[in-house]
C-alpha cells in the first residue's frame, strides 16, 4: 500500500509550504555561512600562495650561490636571509603604509606598524583580520623585490653597505612605487584610494613591473656604480667568463623559483576560485616557451645549447608573464614567453659587452629587460583574452607604467649607492675579493673540506 495514499493532499500541501518556508527563513544564515566559507578559503589560499613565494627565497639564494664561485656561496646565503629578515621588519614599520595606506595618489598615510585592534576591526561585525593574512602575502613580495639586486652586485659588495641598501628598498623605494599600482588592492580599508598608474588604467596583475622591473633597475644602478668584479674584463675591454661553482644547484634554484610562481601568480587572486587554474596555466606555458626560446637563441649563438640561459630563460618567460597572467590567451603566454626567453640571452650579451656593466647572474636582464616586455606585452589588444576589451590606448599606458617602474628605482638607488660609496664605502677590499668574501666578511667557510690552502710561510714572512 502506498503510504502517501494515506495522507490527505492538504495534509502534503501543508508540509510543503511548512518546509520552503523554514527554508526560506534560514537563507540568510545560509548565506551568511557560505561567506565565511569562502573569507577562509580566501585566507588559507593565500597564505599557502605567500609559502610558496617565501620559498622562493631559497630558490633566488641557490641561483646565485650556484652560477658564482665557491668563495662567495656563505655571503651570497646571508645576504638572501637579510633580504627577509630586514625586509620583514622594514615593511611591517613603514613600507607597508606607504604602499597600501589612505593615498594621496602617490604614496599611503596610514596603516605604519599595524597591530590586532587595526587588522581585525574591518569587515564583518566581529572583523575578518584580512589585513594581517594580506600583509603577509605583500610582505613576501617586497622580499623579492629585494632579493633581485643581490644577483647584480654579487661577489664584491660590502655586507654592511648591502644590509643598508636592503633596508630602504624594502622600507621606501619599493613601498612607494609599488602604491602607484596596487594601492586600490586594499580599498577596502584604506578609504577606496589609489595610486596615480592604477588610476590610469594601468594593468600589472602580479608584478611585471611592481616587483619585477623595480628589482632589476636598482640592480642595474648597483652593478654601475659597484663596477666589474676583479679579472672580468680583459687590457682591451674583451669580457672574461666567471664560471659559476656548482651549475646544478643553480639548475635546482631554478625549479623552485618556478614552483613558487605559481604562489606569486595564481596567488595574486587573493580568493579562492577558478582562476588559479587560468592563472597557472598561462604562468607555466610561459616559463616552458622561455626556456625554450632562451635555449635555440644560445644555440644558434655558441654553437651549443647553453644550460644557465635555458635556466634563466624560464626566469624570463616567468617574469615576462607575471604581468598579464590573467589577461591573455594560453597561445599569447607562449609567444611573450618565447620572446622573454629570446631577449635575456641577447641582453645578457649586450650589458656584458657593449655596457660592461658586470652583472653575474643575468638579474638585470630577466628582472628588468623581461620586466619591461611584460608591462609592454600586457597593453597589445590582439594578445588579451575575451575578459578584457581595450584598444591600443592601453599600450600607452603600459609605457608610462614602464617607464615609472625602471626610473624611480633607477634614480633613487643610484643616489643611494652613490651616497654609500662616498660614506661607509660600498665595495669589498680587493684582498676579500681575491680570497672570497665569506672569509673577508664573515669568518665562514661555505665548503671547508674544498679548499685550498696556500702553501705555509716563513714565520717571518
Amino acid at each position: 500500500m502506498n503510504l502517501l495514499n494515506c495522507v490527505p493532499r492538504w495534509g502534503i500541501k501543508f508540509a510543503l509550504v511548512g518546509v520552503v518556508g523554514l527554508a526560506l527563513t534560514q537563507m540568510p544564515a545560509f548565506a551568511q555561512e557560505a561567506e565565511v566559507v569562502q573569507t577562509n578559503a580566501n585566507i588559507v589560499w593565500t597564505m599557502v600562495s605567500a609559502a610558496l613565494v617565501f620559498f622562493m627565497q631559497a630558490g633566488f639564494a641557490m641561483v646565485e650561490a650556484g652560477f658564482t664561485r665557491a668563495k662567495n656561496a656563505a655571503n651570497i646565503m646571508m645576504k638572501n636571509l637579510m633580504d627577509f629578515s630586514i625586509g620583514a621588519c622594514a615593511f611591517w614599520f613603514i613600507g607597508f603604509g606607504l604602499m597600501f595606506g589612505g593615498s594621496n595618489g602617490f604614496f599611503g598615510l596610514d596603516w605604519f606598524a599595524f597591530g590586532w585592534d587595526q587588522g581585525a576591526g574591518f569587515g564583518t561585525e566581529v572583523g575578518d583580520a584580512w589585513p594581517f593574512t594580506f600583509f603577509v602575502f605583500q610582505l613576501v613580495f617586497a622580499a623579492t623585490a629585494a632579493t633581485i639586486v643581490s644577483g647584480a652586485m654579487a661577489e664584491r659588495t660590502k655586507f654592511s653597505s648591502y644590509l643598508i641598501f636592503s633596508l630602504v628598498i624594502t622600507a621606501f623605494i619599493y613601498p612607494i612605487s609599488g602604491g602607484w599600482a596596487w594601492n586600490s588592492l586594499f580599498a577596502g580599508y584604506n578609504g577606496e584610494t589609489a595610486g596615480w598608474l592604477g588610476n590610469l588604467g594601468y594593468l600589472d596583475y602580479a608584478g611585471s613591473g611592481v616587483v619585477h622591473l623595480c628589482g632589476g633597475a636598482a640592480a642595474f644602478a648597483g652593478a654601475i656604480v659597484l663596477g666589474p668584479r676583479i679579472g672580468k674584463y680583459g687590457p682591451n675591454g674583451e669580457p672574461r667568463a666567471i664560471p659559476g661553482h656548482n651549475l646544478p644547484l643553480g639548475m635546482l634554484g631554478v625549479f623552485i623559483l618556478a614552483f613558487g610562481w605559481i604562489g606569486f601568480n595564481a596567488g595574486s587572486t587573493t580568493s579562492a576560485g577558478y582562476a588559479i587554474g587560468w592563472i597557472a596555466m598561462n604562468t607555466l606555458l610561459s616559463a616552458g616557451a622561455g626556456s625554450l626560446g632562451a635555449m635555440f637563441t644560445s644555440w644558434s649563438i655558441f654553437k651549443k645549447p647553453d644550460m644557465t640561459f635555458a635556466g634563466n630563460g624560464v626566469l624570463a618567460g616567468l617574469v615576462g608573464i607575471t604581468a598579464a597572467c590573467d589577461s591573455v590567451t594560453p597561445f599569447a603566454s607562449i609567444i611573450i614567453g618565447s620572446i622573454a626567453g629570446i631577449l635575456v640571452v641577447l641582453s645578457v650579451l649586450f650589458i656584458d659587452t657593449v655596457l660592461k656593466v658586470d652583472d653575474p647572474v643575468g638579474a638585470v636582464s630577466v628582472h628588468g629587460v623581461c620586466g619591461i616586455w611584460g608591462v609592454v606585452a600586457t597593453g597589445i589588444p590582439f594578445f588579451a583574452n575575451s575578459n578584457y576589451d581595450f584598444g591600443w590606448g592601453q599600450l600607452g599606458v603600459q609605457i608610462v607604467g614602464a617607464l615609472a617602474y625602471f626610473i624611480w628605482p633607477f634614480v633613487t638607488a643610484l643616489i643611494l649607492f652613490f651616497i654609500l660609496k662616498a660614506t661607509v664605502g660600498l665595495r669589498a677590499s680587493a684582498e676579500e675579493e681575491i680570497t672570497g668574501l665569506d672569509v673577508g666578511e664573515h669568518g665562514n667557510v661555505a665548503y671547508p673540506d674544498f679548499v685550498s690552502v696556500a702553501p705555509e710561510t716563513d714565520a717571518k714572512g
